[in-house]
């Protein structure tokens, strides 16, 4: 199949699938998958142009539903955490999408810094990880019993809430400067940013992968509709005229159909997991991406 966009030639079941297997296995850990498929379709399908970048976003805008509702219906977000990272990340993808088509044409220096700072982030959780392996048992208690988060307080300064028997703060406007930063990073990579702000709130913050893994996968939604929008609106400005822009919209629906259920089935089988393999999870996937930015 020629999809006209991209100038793309693949049987659509291949992305569709792939899209499925990586988002399957990133939801659990609240990240929609988006930065393992954007090699894939620069590598693989050999989609090149800045236009890859909007067409990733869609991708996030289809999948992230089916995460969403699975996390929604089993009362595991964290809603104050939502509203801070979008509050933070949105115009931080505004930004992020002008730079990218503007002054980082060549990123070599920038996704270095980045995936230094991911790695930094990835042999963290992968140490934690392996703390617990030679303490044991390996990991909690699946979430297959009634575990609920209760509210303590909240204000403009800091949420505090129970999870687990344990009691778990974060400060509002540390959070938001992180999704601040992190959006401009996502705008430019078209990434969504919860590959980056999951494993900063589950290492840095020190908040329970359980609670964060909705609020990064909403927020992650929410930052991808405004980054396809912003993305359509500067293909009609001058700056879009410097280069493709505008998304290939049937390969982004493509990839997000896969995504979709591939999302919905990952956050279900969350709950069934045990942190220490989710935060294994996460930590080889942002380990990964840490030396893609650095190697490529």
């Amino acid at each position: 199949m020629h999809f006209l966009g991209s100038g793309v030639d693949v049987n659509p079941l291949i992305p569709l699938l792939v899209a499925f297997l990586v988002s399957a296995l990133t939801a659990p850990a609240g990240v929609s998958g988006a930065f393992l498929l954007l090699p894939f379709q620069v590598s693989v399908l050999g989609f090149t142009s800045p236009a890859v970048s909007p067409t990733n976003l869609i991708y996030n805008v289809i999948a992230a539903p089916g995460g969403v509702y699975r996390y929604v219906r089993e009362q595991r977000v964290i809603w104050p955490l939502v509203a801070v990272v979008i509050l933070g990340a949105l115009p931080g993808v505004f930004v992020g999408a002008v730079v990218r088509i503007t002054y980082l044409s060549d990123l070599g220096s920038f996704k270095v810094f980045v995936g230094f700072v991911l790695l930094y982030l990835g042999t963290r959780l992968l140490y934690e990880v392996g703390t617990r392996i030679r303490s044991g048992p390996w990991g909690s208690i699946p979430l297959d019993s009634d575990v609920t988060m209760e509210w303590v307080s909240a204000s403009m300064c800091q949420v505090e809430y129970h999870f687990g028997g344990k009691r778990y703060t974060f400060s509002i406007p540390a959070v938001f400067v992180l999704s601040l930063v992190v959006g401009i990073i996502g705008g430019i990579y078209s990434v969504g940013g919860g590959s980056i702000i999951a494993p900063f709130l589950v290492t840095v913050f020190g908040l329970p992968v359980y609670t964060v893994a909705g609020a990064t996968m909403i927020s992650t939604f929410a930052t991808s509709v405004g980054g396809v929008a912003f993305y359509e609106l500067l293909a009609t400005t001058s700056l879009g005229s410097q280069a493709a822009v505008a998304p290939d919209w049937l390969l982004g629906l493509v990839l997000g159909v896969g995504g979709f259920i591939g999302t919905y089935v990952g956050a279900r089988l969350q709950r069934f997991l045990p942190d220490f393999w989710i935060r294994a999870t996460l930590g080889v996937l942002v380990t990964i991406l840490a030396f893609s930015y650095i190697v490529l």
